[in-house]
């Protein structure tokens, strides 16, 4: 399964499970499908897992109550491929060998299936379809007696991105992929540790923070708030976070890397309209990733900056639901056209990528519908002509709308006057990296440039017709 997820984890204090509840909540925006908490109340662990939204599941007492314990870990997560099923649902939990185990990941391996195929031929039973289930089976299966030490041991098998949250009687663990791409961050709420996919999960809930996890590191955080690290990992000289962070996944009041998530993608407008410059009425948003972007770009050009778009939100993110008639069918459910507004106007959209070019046709659609007299799209990052393995919804080339398209051909198909991408160049110039070092890349950007930072061993067998792709044959009812 590839997924984009938040996860959280605190470590001692009383209301471990409703503060994960409230972290959760922070980051629902990276996973809207399914969400879980686990606790530990130093004899016996809890795990509660449903479908739907934090909200509907973890607001009220009576489940709360149910996750005793001064420690617990929870996980927000939506699916990609096939269906979200109640035991695919995070975290997972193992009994090992006197002990026990829960774990949060977010991210996707690219050797998972590898693995599998392996483990399954060995004797392993699997009981979901989600990658991360082979961290429990290769922690299971490490002769070490510490759990940190069978967690790191299942660590060095694996490839791909991660950022884990586990929780084990030993404490709560957080570890992070070698490359850096997933994030994760360590927090403190007066000497409770806590572990997050974005700070605003800290805001939320009043903690303050401490510092990223480092690329390649594990840290085991104890209740009376004492905090181990392990450099696992050698560390590289330069970490290569995944670029689609700071572009879509991050919530604008995020802080990744000391800098305002806000403040980046605001400057990603700015240069976009040095880059591609537009005669037109006003600039609009395609709401809500496009926002910053446009408010930078009508900052910078000094066009009004208004609503041409008003969105709903009551309707999931269509990037991330998993099936293609289901996102074409939510575009008009979100995004309604402010028909007072546009009638008779030159229109200057700006997004914060394309993917797919679903939303973008259906609203170029929508908005000459509605009077618009020419509609003009600007995009805040490159071409995407690399699909991805390390959590985001791109898994093929064919779904891809710049693939083996020119400019003027995507124009064409979304049916809009002018579109124009941001460069490779730009990006990085926004983001205050200076040019691009092909030698050392400041982010995991291969969308853009089909520069890969792990190895790709599942797709390179699977085009050797040597992979094993079905993983289950019990059929996904619930």
């Amino acid at each position: 399964m590839i997924e984009e997820c938040g996860v959280f984890g605190i470590i001692g204090t009383n209301d471990a499970a409703t503060l994960t509840a409230l972290g959760l909540h922070a980051l629902q925006h990276r996973g809207q499908e399914a969400a879980g908490i686990a606790s530990y109340d130093g004899k016996h662990f809890h795990n509660e897992r449903f479908m739907g939204l934090v909200s509907d599941n973890f607001s009220d007492a009576a489940t709360l109550n149910g996750l005793p314990g001064n420690g617990a870990i929870g996980h927000t997560r939506y699916s990609t491929q096939g269906e979200t099923v109640l035991r695919n649902v995070q975290p997972l939990y193992a009994d090992l060998d006197r002990t026990g185990i829960a774990i949060a990941h977010n991210g996707n391996l690219t050797n998972s299936k590898t693995l599998r195929a392996d483990l399954v031929r060995r004797g392993c039973i699997f009981q979901s379809t989600s990658d991360s289930e082979i961290f429990l089976q290769l922690t299971a299966r490490s002769q070490y007696i510490s759990v940190t030490d069978k967690l790191i041991e299942g660590l060095k098998q694996v490839e791909g991105a991660y950022a884990l949250t586990v929780l084990t009687p030993e404490g709560l663990i957080g570890a992070r992929d070698p490359v850096g791409i997933r994030p994760l961050i360590l927090g403190d709420l007066d000497g409770a540790p806590i572990l997050a996919s974005e700070t605003c999960a800290l805001d939320i809930i009043g903690a303050t923070f401490v510092r990223d996890i480092n690329p390649g590191e594990v840290v085991v955080c104890r209740a009376d708030g004492t905090i181990e690290s392990r450099q696992v990992f050698p560390k590289k000289e330069h970490a290569r976070p995944c670029i689609f962070e700071l572009i879509y996944f991050a919530k604008p009041d995020s802080v990744v890397d000391g800098q305002s998530v806000y403040e980046l993608r605001k400057r990603l407008g700015e240069q976009l309209a040095l880059e591609a410059p537009c005669e037109a009425d006003l600039v609009s948003p395609i709401p809500d990733s496009g926002v910053p972007a446009a408010i930078g770009f009508a900052q910078h050009t000094g066009l009004p900056y208004e609503m041409a778009l008003i969105r709903s939100h009551f309707i999931g993110r269509t990037f991330i639901e998993p099936e293609q008639r289901i996102r074409e069918a939510g575009v008009a459910r979100k995004h309604s056209p402010n028909r007072s507004l546009i009638e008779g106007k030159r229109v200057v959209l700006i997004d914060d990528s394309i993917v797919r070019g679903t939303t973008s046709r259906k609203i170029g659609e929508m908005l000459r519908k509605a009077g618009a007299k020419e509609v003009h799209m600007r995009i805040a990052c490159p071409p995407i002509i690399h699909p991805d393995f390390y959590g985001i919804n791109t898994p093929s080339h064919a779904e891809l709308l710049a693939v083996n398209r020119t400019v003027e051909e995507m124009r064409e198909l979304i049916n809009v006057d002018s579109l124009a991408f941001l460069s490779l160049d730009g990006l990085y110039k926004a983001f205050r990296k200076g040019k691009r070092d092909d030698a050392a890349p400041a982010f995991t950007d291969h969308c853009f440039t089909g520069d890969y930072p792990t190895k790709l061993t599942d797709r390179d067998a699977e085009a050797r017709d040597a992979m094993i792709t079905q993983l289950s044959f019990l059929a996904e009812t619930s």
